[in-house]
């Protein structure tokens, strides 16, 4: 699990994002309890009793800091709310500099003010906050075995597209930090 999540930090930042919601939502699901999550969840992994180990104290420590922030009912951890907020920093600057992104952007841009309007008041902090609630909503939705409307399939798909583009972005320029 921490190995899985590290994998996906050193090489998509967006899987990684949505990674580390999944687990929050697991561990939630589980009240933040670790033998029902030993018990449950990571004895079923087929790893060795080692790598068992180091996930228990790897959820054991999600769990703090969950506990720490006060997000054990909702929210996400600080630390992956930063690479939230360091994609919408490079969403804004690529949006003045980027023709190529500019153009994405533009396919997803209408789905993002639908989404927003439909949210009204409890709207998240930024475009790529409403983009990674979307796909996360849908990678839910199908987790779960729901039929997923035609137009949430496309907003998701353009909100993709924006996604992989900062991805690729976000490693080249911090190439050095990876």
């Amino acid at each position: 699990m921490k190995a899985i999540a590290d994998k996906k930090k050193q090489h998509n930042i967006g899987e990684y994002i949505l990674y580390m919601y999944q687990m929050e939502d697991l561990l939630r699901a589980y009240e933040l309890n670790l033998d029902d999550i030993r018990q449950y969840v990571v004895s079923h992994y087929p790893i060795s009793e080692k790598e068992k180990e180091e996930a228990m104290n790897w959820f054991e420590e999600l769990c703090e800091d969950m506990k720490s922030q006060n997000i054990t009912e909702r929210g996400h951890l600080l630390n992956t709310q930063k690479l939230v907020y360091q994609l919408a920093e490079l969403h804004w600057s690529l949006l003045k500099r980027d023709k190529d992104y500019f153009i994405i952007y533009q396919k997803a841009k209408p789905y993002v003010f639908q989404l927003v309007m439909e949210a009204g008041t409890s709207v998240p902090g930024n475009e790529i906050q409403i983009c990674i609630n979307a796909v996360y909503g849908l990678l839910l939705a199908r987790l779960k075995g729901r039929d997923v409307p035609q137009s949430i399939l496309e907003a998701t798909d353009a909100f993709g597209n924006v996604l992989s583009y900062l991805n690729w972005v976000y490693f080249k320029e911090n190439k050095d930090m990876v």
